[in-house]
């Protein structure tokens, strides 16, 4: 079977190894150093100036919201939009914070939210969704955010490495997350880190991902909170200034961070190579709905997504793949307004043709930087299989597995 995940980390023995002996003689595992160095690496790596590592990339999404609302640059019953296609941890904090969904639909041939799809949407704020990689004219939207006075935030969980214009995708709105699950580009098992150039945000992320205390704050930012507020020194460690969670990290997930970030670079040079052999097949294949990538410097997505034109030429490839032990699943949430948490808070949304369309007839397998040329080639034989009338659904004559 070629799965989503091949392994659980880049260089797997030699992190495992270092890992064990980091956890048999650490005194501390709760967020410390290792944590701090993370955040410090990963801001340079990403090109912005503030990192705030957390518990996970949904973790990301909510402390970032809250954060925004404690700053009272979001009100509760202020309308965001987000991307329909996307996860649902994307959506959740949206209605567990009080603010008002606003579905925004996709281009079929991005995936992503688009100018014309944002153009006639009616909102305070956009949490939009690099999907899987792609975005479709980024530096259009950021231009028609800053016009119509819209806060552009991007989740970049799906896209790390990405690039457009010659610039990093999460570093086009004033905030970006980010995930550092298993399956992702970059594993620290579980984790997550919101980015941004915005020194009051960062200060107030870091508040808002402990408790909402001040005692992570730089010393002069704690010292000012403490005398607006007359906090006295005994009580001071244990105050709480704002509405905040628990959503720190470990220091087991900052070592692996900072393990893995050096083949960072490698791992999405790999992938974007696989994606580019995956493209062209796919784009030989008149089933499928090709994909516009040409505006991009890089993709890189630790998925393929293929969307087919009709119906049963999605069930055939599913049984194609499937009988090829290829693990395959639906396109992230698909139109996540058709979740069923979405229709009990929500109600039923204003349709989103095209994210409808990418949930109906679209699936996704792995791209993975571990993938054998034996797995490629299966992977592409698959593919050209879905075009080929003459091939059985059940997937006759495709290489099984059976070894890399």
């Amino acid at each position: 079977m070629i799965r989503l995940m091949k392994s659980t980390f880049h260089n797997e023995v030699a992190t495992k190894r270092a890992l064990a002996e980091f956890i048999l003689d650490a005194k501390i595992l709760s967020m410390g150093r290792q944590c701090g160095r993370f955040e410090s690496s990963f801001a340079a790596w990403q090109q912005r100036r503030r990192a705030v590592f957390v518990a996970s990339g949904s973790a990301a999404n909510l402390v970032l919201l809250q954060a925004l609302l404690n700053v009272g640059r979001l009100r509760r019953g202020d309308r965001v939009g987000f991307s329909a296609l996307t996860w649902a941890t994307n959506v959740m904090p949206i209605i567990q914070l009080g603010l008002v969904p606003v579905a925004v639909d996709c281009e079929l041939e991005t995936l992503n939210v688009s100018p014309r799809t944002l153009a006639p949407v009616d909102i305070k704020c956009l949490f939009l969704t690099n999907v899987l990689g792609f975005c479709d004219d980024l530096p259009g939207i950021a231009d028609l955010c800053r016009l119509r006075g819209i806060l552009l935030l991007e989740d970049n969980c799906e896209s790390l490495g990405s690039r457009i214009s010659g610039r990093l995708l999460g570093n086009y709105g004033l905030a970006s997350t980010f995930s550092f699950f298993v399956g992702h580009h970059l594993s620290t098992i579980e984790g997550g880190m919101v980015c941004t150039d915005d020194d009051e945000l960062g200060d107030v992320l870091i508040m808002t991902r402990a408790h909402g205390w001040d005692r992570d704050l730089p010393s002069h930012r704690r010292a000012c909170l403490r005398q607006s507020h007359h906090v006295d020194d005994f009580f001071a460690e244990y105050t709480f200034h704002d509405l905040a969670y628990n959503a720190r990290p470990t220091e087991i997930s900052g070592f692996i961070g900072n393990l893995q970030l050096p083949y960072l670079l490698e791992i999405i040079e790999k992938r974007f190579a696989n994606y580019r052999r995956f493209a062209a097949a796919a784009g030989r294949n008149k089933d499928i709905v090709p994909l516009r990538t040409g505006h991009m410097d890089c993709v890189s997505n630790f998925a393929m997504p293929v969307v087919f034109h009709d119906r049963p030429q999605f069930e055939r490839a599913r049984e194609i793949f499937t009988a090829a032990r290829i693990e395959i699943r639906p396109i992230i949430s698909g139109d996540v307004t058709r979740q069923p948490f979405y229709r009990k808070h929500v109600g039923a949304p204003d349709p989103c043709p095209n994210s409808a369309a990418a949930h109906q007839r679209g699936f996704y397998f792995g791209n993975n930087p571990g993938l054998t040329e034996r797995e490629l080639v299966r992977i592409e034989r698959a593919l050209a299989a879905c075009d080929d009338p003459r091939q059985p659904s059940r997937g006759a004559g495709l290489p099984r597995s059976g070894g890399a």
